[in-house]
């Protein structure tokens, strides 16, 4: 059911019956260590290349979840995922490797969320039985294609972001335990003109903001329904404009009730500057940490907001300025 102008209300609130989440290093000396289900010692994973490694985190978490879901790879029907790099090569590479129907989508770091709203939308019409979502992204192999070679040791300003390397799948069904999608409100690019490709978070923002207000406006709710908001990778600039611009818009969010998948994933001390970025960042922080919090009784109702910025290495060389969405859906789980 539509409801408002941008929000589906799934009646039969699919379930999200298993979820795999796998990390590399810099993950594995993080504050959410403990949630990730497979963590890798290096980041080529066995492989010659980065982005043959990126695949593999892709496969390594889709096979995880199928494992935890109790289903085997003929049982999937769709596969709905997306990455960073060109042609999202990486996940078109993994569905390969499952051999089921894939749908690619790319909404940058907000893919996590338009792959899971968009799996909610067929599982609650009777498209399908058992759905995979999810989204990843490599540290080196992004850094690559969007800025230097990590080789090349460039100085980053302190609004830069550290991408996630990572890959976070849900395993998506009509019936069985576990959190349950209730809603999704769809994100419309919104572009406030900056280019500056180090200040992520501050070009995100105002979209997570959009988002938010949207979904609050739809469903007829105030922000306090839920026991946590959390965005994408909007970072400590990024988490900062957006409290700054819903206290304009009149949404009274508390501070202790936000929270933002960029500011979870890593240790103070960690050197990433304003935060992780990354497809794979809400991805992994959802499908593990999340989730995980959720079902240890911690919350019962949680909106995820991802971010992304729909920019590329040819719009930056073109002068383009940022343009940024937001996706989000709302999860629930217990009485």
């Amino acid at each position: 059911m539509m409801k408002g102008h941008r929000t589906w209300v799934f009646e039969n609130k699919p379930v999200i019956i298993a979820t795999a989440t796998v990390g590399g290093p810099f993950e594995a000396n993080g504050r959410i260590a403990d949630d990730f289900d497979l963590l890798h010692e290096d980041l080529w994973l066995g492989e010659d290349s980065y982005e043959k490694a990126h695949k593999v985190l892709l496969e390594e978490a889709m096979f995880k979840a199928m494992e935890k879901g109790g289903i085997e790879k003929e049982k999937v029907q769709f596969i709905i995922t997306g990455d960073l790099i060109n042609q999202m090569t990486p996940s078109s590479f993994a569905a390969r490797t499952i051999g089921a129907p894939y749908l690619g989508v790319f909404g940058a770091c907000s893919t996590s969320m338009e792959g899971l709203a968009l799996s909610a939308f067929i599982v609650n019409y009777g498209g399908a039985e058992y759905i995979l979502t999810g989204a990843s992204s490599h540290n080196t192999a992004v850094e690559k294609q969007f800025r230097y070679p990590t080789e090349y040791g460039g100085q980053k300003p302190p609004t830069a972001q550290w991408t996630v390397t990572g890959a976070g799948v849900a395993l998506v069904s009509p019936q069985g335990e576990g959190p349950r999608i209730v809603s999704a409100t769809m994100g419309r690019v919104v572009d406030m003109g900056i280019s500056d490709p180090f200040n992520m978070g501050g070009a995100m923002a105002p979209a997570a903001v959009d988002t938010i207000e949207a979904h609050l406006r739809d469903m007829q709710i105030d922000a306090s329904y839920y026991d946590v908001i959390v965005t994408g990778d909007l970072g400590k600039i990024g988490r900062e404009v957006s409290l700054d611009l819903m206290r304009q818009h009149g949404i009274d969010l508390k501070e202790e009730r936000y929270q933002d998948c960029g500011l979870l994933i890593y240790r103070e001390g960690q050197p990433v500057l304003s935060g992780a970025s990354g497809a794979g960042c809400s991805a992994t922080v959802v499908y593990g940490h999340l989730l995980n919090r959720m079902k240890q009784g911690e919350f019962k109702r949680m909106l995820v907001v991802a971010t992304g910025a729909l920019l590329s290495p040819l719009t930056f060389q073109q002068n383009e300025t940022i343009p940024c969405i937001a996706h989000a859906v709302a999860i629930e789980y217990g009485g």
